[in-house]
């Protein structure tokens, strides 16, 4: 039986019992400050060794290949592969003992799975990534209808945190009206305080996913999570989905 890190996340959701979901945090690495400790991301200046072993204790740690991605806030979703690092935004795989994997620091991760346990995926979605279609994308690369599968929305900036522009909001509210209901106005004229878990789980939703749990997470006022508001050079933490 895995022997998990105290404070990581496991996801509390449905999902069939081959499939194995978890999300790091930034403790129990070797990455030094301000990338302590446990920084999983390879892009952000920290020690490029310290990386690598933050990486080989995280495999240890899960018993399988995590496939990591060259994110871009993209809408692009690949077949998970541990053996490239693709330009994407999201993976899904069929294969057991392969973790689509995605790293952030205040965007959201997206888990999803088929309720038979035999396709998952995970999805980076930022702003400008879930505007785009990530989630859309995703879903469509798994080849298995909405009503199939379920999602869960991982450690993200929460709403009291993340101030945006209209531009953002009309970007939402362009492509589905009741994504207005996700911005209530800021102290700031002509800002709004946006709610990417509502945002996602309306776009969820006309995938035909009615299930979908977590939630309710801020990065940036949760200090086991590594924030890019909260401190621009900063390391980044795992969201990791697999089959067994």
């Amino acid at each position: 039986m895995t022997r998990w890190p105290d404070d990581w996340i496991l996801p509390d959701w449905p999902a069939h019992p081959r499939v194995r979901a978890c999300i790091t945090t930034r403790t129990g690495g070797g990455s030094e400050s301000p990338f302590d400790s446990f920084n999983l991301a390879v892009h952000v200046g920290d020690d490029p060794d310290a990386v690598d072993a933050n990486r080989r204790r995280l495999q240890q740690i899960i018993y399988c290949n995590p496939a990591w991605l060259s994110q871009v806030h993209s809408s692009i979703a690949v077949e998970a592969d541990p053996r490239a690092c693709p330009t994407a935004d999201a993976s899904w795989t069929a294969e057991a003992g392969v973790a689509c994997s995605v790293l952030t620091a205040d965007c959201l991760p997206v888990l999803f799975s088929d309720r038979a346990g035999t396709r998952v995926a995970a999805a980076h979605a930022g702003w400008r990534g879930l505007a785009g279609g990530v989630l859309e994308a995703t879903v469509a690369a798994m080849h298995t209808s909405g009503n199939q599968l379920i999602a869960w929305l991982g450690p993200a900036i929460g709403q009291s945190a993340f101030e945006v522009g209209g531009e953002v909001r009309d970007a939402f509210v362009s492509q589905h009206a009741e994504a207005v209901g996700a911005f209530v106005p800021s102290a700031n004229a002509g800002r709004f305080m946006a709610d990417i878990y509502q945002l996602a789980r309306i776009r969820l939703h006309k995938c035909g996913i009615a299930e979908v749990y977590g939630g309710g997470f801020c990065t940036v006022s949760d200090a086991r999570f590594y924030s890019y508001r909260r401190a621009a050079v900063t390391g980044r933490f795992a969201s990791l989905i697999w089959l067994v």
